[in-house]
């Protein structure tokens, strides 16, 4: 069983390390992954060993708060109350740390402060409110965190704020030296202040997942007894029959009973043209009524529904660790303790060296490297990248499995595209026609059409569609497997099929046998058509390249700088004829499904990174052979759970834009791993050695984890050169 909760009280990432050590030890679970940007744990486990109830307490054991089955709304509710709370805090620290920090600011201006503003008890009790009322979070997450055997960012601030503030009790009622009040507060201060950036723009992060909860209807117009009566989405059930009037989100998935419509389907297939509705046509929940009116049958509801399905794939790519941030975990582990020793070595470096016997120096000095090292920004590298990264690639139509997905797409090399359905639309038009006898091209394309409106093929169906006028009825049809059809239309027997067929029945299609070569070689299919035993003509078919296959092609390319190849199962001259269009020069054709994958094996034995683009049916042993599998078509009518890359639409530029965000991504993580670890490189030494004060350090500790959420938010300006989103 999988269950996510939403978890409160976390102030760093060392918080949520501590969550996932506690309840990985519970009996009964397998995995327990806590995301800090979106403050969710995730917990696969057996039910038979544990229960839901025994999770949450144990996270309670450990600090910290775990709710479950929470609305978004109610969470948002919840965090935009805990918002303000922060506000309110921050802003009573300012007011009361300003008057402690006046003479040093107006000092450094040269300016002399008031007299007052030097009196220690004034000092003592403004000190002693920051300390304890404002920054007793400190101490309490503090003591939750030691309690279990950790130590996060609470413990350094604890320490550091404690060492400044004990020593300016000391200093302020035995001594007439200033004491240091304003060096705790300011620190408390500046972290409440670098915490509130944070965690805005931390919300910045997850406008995604929000965005896609907004596209979701809020009410439904249900018919009930015969009566039409407005009710929330959560109280819809299957079966239900609903009504949906122009404009409007559809509420659920379902079909449509009576009425018709277009509906705006985009954020599933791409297709920014509206697609008619009739009755029996299926519909789906979050799209958009654009003029008609009509009734269907609620199929699908809450997670049923597939704009459910498409949130929960992102939430949980959103939480699932990318193989880079394993470093950042080791680090983070041992990353307190060591501070806490560099501060101790400090104190010792100050007072029996740099500045014999001033424990005062010592103690100040050793509180800037206990406030300047920030384990946060280090291990919100990874996480807060991909909870960027893959909500903006959500939004150009890209959903990743998780963050090792999202990694190994950054790494490909070469990509393999199927054909049929992937760089073709999969739908066959007539191309070519040829009259054998006294029939016209016209006639010849009616009679066919006559047959083959009765079959399901689809180049039947294309046949159908090239005509435009009436078509005739036609009688005693027989489908002949594999080899064509036949009938009668207006009393003449007719045969449509392959070559084979014609030789069979002994017709002489010696006529045409040079065009049909010829179309052929191009990469048509040829169709002959005979009546009452005599050749009628032929007709050519060919599956029609998406428009922008060849821009997607040229774009990996020349911009992507990978290598592109087809893969398909059609035959030489029709793979040819495709690749060419398509600036494709290397080319697999007449390959098996089990062949496929062993054709993606033997370019991985080269030593390639292969993603292997296909519409998810008959590539699928391909898709799992594949470095990285994309399956390619609309959102409601692939398995969206299923594969590494699903992609959202048919346009061969999603491939394109889903490298460019794996790239974009972990260039993003890597470039917040550096600055962190060299911000705690540079920035401890410089505490240790006197050139960071207390204050600075805080202020320099707090816009670190700024700093690389700022650097995360980047991402929602990358993709899209294709797509234009």
């Amino acid at each position: 069983m999988k269950a996510v909760f939403d978890i409160e009280g976390m102030f760093c990432t060392n918080c949520a390390r501590a969550i996932e050590n506690s309840i990985s030890e519970l009996p009964g679970v397998q995995t327990a992954t806590v995301n800090f940007p979106l403050k969710k744990l995730t917990v696969e486990f057996d039910e038979q060993q544990l229960s839901v109830e025994q999770i949450i307490a144990e996270v309670a054991d450990t600090g910290y708060t775990a709710t479950i089955g929470q609305s978004q709304e109610d969470l948002e509710k919840m965090r935009a109350r805990s918002e303000e709370r922060e506000k309110i805090r921050l802003a009573v620290a300012v007011i009361l740390t300003l008057p402690l920090a006046a003479p040093m600011l107006l000092g450094a201006l040269g300016v002399a402060a008031p007299a007052y503003l030097h009196g220690a008890m004034l000092q003592f009790v403004l000190g002693s409110i920051v300390q304890f009322a404002i920054g007793g979070e400190f101490y309490i997450d503090s003591y939750k965190a030691l309690r279990n055997g950790n130590a996060n960012m609470s413990v350094l601030v604890m320490l550091g704020t404690s060492a400044a503030y004990f020593l300016s009790v000391y200093i302020a009622f035995t001594s007439h030296n200033m004491p240091y009040f304003e060096s705790s507060a300011m620190i408390i201060t500046l972290v409440l202040l670098g915490r509130y950036m944070e965690h805005s723009s931390q919300r910045r992060a997850g406008d995604a997942i929000r965005k896609l909860i907004g596209l979701t209807a809020k009410y439904a117009h249900v018919l009930r007894d015969g009566v039409e009566k407005d009710v929330l989405v959560e109280e819809l059930a299957s079966g239900d029959l609903a009504a949906v009037r122009p404009g409007e989100k559809i509420p659920a998935d379902g079909v449509i009973e009576s009425g018709f419509s277009a509906v705006d389907e985009a954020f599933l297939s791409g297709e920014s043209v509206p697609v008619d509705k009739v009755a029996g046509d299926k519909v789906f929940g979050s799209t958009i009524n654009t003029f008609g009116h009509f009734i269907f049958t609620v199929t699908g509801v809450g997670s049923e529904t597939v704009m459910a399905r498409i949130i929960r794939v992102v939430e949980e790519a959103q939480g699932k660790k990318a193989p880079v941030q394993r470093l950042a975990d080791v680090i983070s582990a041992k990353f307190v303790p060591g501070v806490v020793l560099t501060a101790v070595l400090t104190v010792g470096l100050w007072y029996f060296w740099l500045a014999p016997g001033n424990i005062a120096a010592a103690i100040i000095h050793a509180t800037a490297v206990l406030v300047v090292a920030c384990p946060c920004a280090l291990g919100l590298a990874t996480p807060t990248s991909i909870l960027v990264g893959t909500g903006r690639a959500a939004e150009l139509g890209v959903l990743f499995k998780g963050g090792a997905e999202l990694e190994r797409a950054a790494g490909v090399d070469t990509v393999v595209f199927d054909k049929t359905g992937t760089l073709t639309a999969g739908r066959p038009k007539v191309t070519d026609v040829f009259s054998a006898g006294q029939m016209t091209d016209a006639e010849v394309l009616l009679l066919a059409a006559a047959l083959e409106r009765m079959s399901e093929h689809p180049l039947a169906q294309a046949i159908v569609a090239a005509v435009d006028r009436e078509i005739p009825a036609a009688e005693n049809f027989r489908n002949l497997p594999g080899a064509g059809v036949s009938g009668l239309v207006a009393g003449r027997a007719v045969l449509i099929g392959k070559a084979a067929l014609m030789q069979e029945e002994e017709i002489n299609t010696s006529m045409v046998a040079r065009w049909a070569k010829e179309r052929g070689e191009e990469g048509k299919t040829v169709i002959f058509v005979a009546c009452e035993g005599e050749l009628a003509g032929a007709i050519a078919l060919r599956d029609q390249l998406r428009p922008t296959a060849a821009e997607a092609v040229t774009y990996m390319k020349e911009k992507l700088q990978v290598g592109v190849a087809l893969l398909t199962g059609d035959s030489a001259a029709a793979a040819g004829a495709i690749g060419r269009e398509a600036g494709i020069e290397d080319i697999m054709a007449e390959v098996s499904p089990d062949g496929k994958a062993a054709a993606i094996e033997e370019l991985k034995q080269q030593g390639k990174k292969v993603v292997m683009v296909g519409d998810g049916v008959n590539d699928a042993p391909a898709l799992a052979a594949a470095d990285i599998g994309m399956a390619m078509g609309s959102g409601s009518d692939i398995a969206i759970e299923t594969g590494d890359v699903t992609l959202i639409g048919e346009d061969p530029r999603i491939a394109a834009e889903a490298l460019v965000m794996a790239r974009a991504t972990l260039r993003n993580i890597r470039q917040n791993m550096f600055w962190a670890l060299f911000y705690n490189t540079a920035a401890i030494p410089a505490a240790a050695l006197g050139y960071l004060s207390p204050a600075l350090a805080g202020f320099c500790m707090a816009m670190s984890s700024v700093s690389v959420v700022g650097n995360a938010l980047r991402l929602k300006g990358k993709g899209g050169l294709l797509l234009k989103k």
